[in-house]
C-alpha cells in the first residue's frame, strides 16, 4: 500500500493531488491512499467537499520502510521528521528543489516550473485524464485556480490556462464564478486563533542562518485578516519560538487588488522587508503592490 501526501499546512493543491493521484495509481492497479499532514485550509476543505471527496485522514507517523508518495513539495521541513525512514518511491512538485531526502531506491521525481502540482499530474496523465471522473477533473481545476489565484499570479503557465479552460468547459462550470467561490471560503478564517493564522500556510525557509517561518494568508477581504494586525504581531514571538525559528514573515495577499500587506513586528523584519523589496518602512505595515506569489515574487527575493 502506498501513502501519498503533500507539505504541512496543507492547501488546495497539496490536498487534492494526493487525492488525485492516489486515484490515479488505483486506476494502474496500486492500493494508495491519500493523506494530509494537517488539517486542510478552509479553501482546500471547501474544494474536496464540492467535489464529493471526504477529506483524508492526516497521517500522524509513518512507518519504517512505507512506500510513500510526495507530492507539491520535497523540502524535509515541510514533512514528517522521519520522513527518510520511509521507502520513497516517487515525488511530484513544481517548486524550487532543496534536497536533504534520502531514498532506498532510485526513484521516479518530476519537477515542472507550472503553477500546481495537479497541472503536472494532468500532463502525466496523458490521454488517461480524458476518461477520469468529472471528480477529478474538478480537483484538478481547483488547484490550478488555487495556486494562480485565478491567472493572477505570475507562476502561472499558458499550460495552466489552457488546461483550466478546458476542463472549466468539460465540466460546464464559470471559472470566474467558481473561482470566486473558492476565494471566497479562502477568506473565512475568523474561527482560527492568531497562532492558526500565522500557521495556516506557511513554509520554512533559512536565509544567512537566519530561520523564517514565511506566512501567506490570500483573502479577497484584507481588512477583516488586518485588523487583527496588533493581536498577530504580538503571537509572532510567541509561534517564532514554539516553531524553533529566528522570525515569522506575514504577507497578507489582496487576491482582487494584487497586492501584498507585510507586517513588520520588529528591527529585523524591517530590516529584511527594506533590503527584500527595496521599500522604507514607516510603520508597522509595508504595502507591496504587485507581490502576491511567495514561491516567484517572495522567498526569491529574501535577503538578510
Amino acid at each position: 500500500m502506498i501513502k501519498v501526501f503533500g507539505h504541512k499546512a496543507p492547501d488546495t493543491d497539496a490536498t487534492a493531488s494526493a487525492i488525485i493521484w492516489a486515484w490515479y495509481l488505483e486506476q494502474k492497479g496500486e492500493t494508495a491512499i491519500p493523506y494530509v499532514l494537517g488539517e486542510p485550509n478552509t479553501e482546500a476543505a471547501f474544494v474536496v467537499n464540492y467535489w464529493g471527496f471526504d477529506s483524508p485522514e492526516i497521517l500522524k507517523d509513518i512507518e519504517h520502510e512505507q512506500d510513500v508518495i510526495i507530492v507539491d513539495t520535497n523540502n524535509t521541513a515541510e514533512l514528517p521528521e522521519n520522513i527518510n525512514n520511509a521507502n520513497i518511491i516517487e515525488i511530484i512538485d513544481h517548486h524550487l528543489l532543496v534536497g536533504n531526502l534520502k531514498t532506498k531506491n532510485p526513484i521516479s521525481v518530476t519537477i515542472k516550473p507550472l503553477a500546481s502540482t495537479a497541472s503536472i499530474m494532468a500532463g502525466m496523465m496523458g490521454d488517461d485524464l480524458i476518461n477520469a471522473p468529472k471528480e477529478i477533473k474538478g480537483l484538478i481545476l481547483s488547484c490550478i485556480l488555487s495556486d494562480t489565484l485565478e491567472f493572477r499570479s505570475p507562476t502561472t503557465t499558458e499550460i495552466d490556462i489552457n488546461l483550466a479552460k478546458n476542463l472549466s468547459n468539460e465540466l460546464n462550470l464559470s471559472i470566474s464564478e467558481y473561482a470566486q467561490k473558492m476565494f471566497e471560503a479562502k477568506s473565512n478564517v475568523s474561527q482560527f486563533s492568531d497562532q492558526e493564522l500565522l500557521r495556516m500556510d506557511s513554509k520554512e525557509y533559512e536565509v544567512n542562518n537566519v530561520k523564517m517561518r514565511i506566512s501567506v494568508l490570500e483573502t479577497t477581504s484584507p481588512a477583516l485578516i488586518l485588523s487583527r494586525k496588533d493581536s498577530l504581531m504580538n503571537k509572532m514571538e510567541h509561534v517564532a519560538k514554539e516553531d524553533n525559528v529566528d522570525q515569522v514573515l506575514l504577507f497578507v495577499v489582496d487576491i482582487l487588488n494584487e497586492q501584498a500587506t507585510l507586517l513588520v513586528p520588529n528591527g529585523q523584519v524591517k530590516q529584511i522587508a527594506e533590503k527584500s523589496f527595496k521599500v522604507t518602512v514607516e510603520s508597522d505595515v509595508i504595502v507591496l503592490p504587485g507581490i502576491v506569489s511567495r514561491k516567484k515574487q517572495i522567498i526569491p527575493n529574501l535577503v538578510i
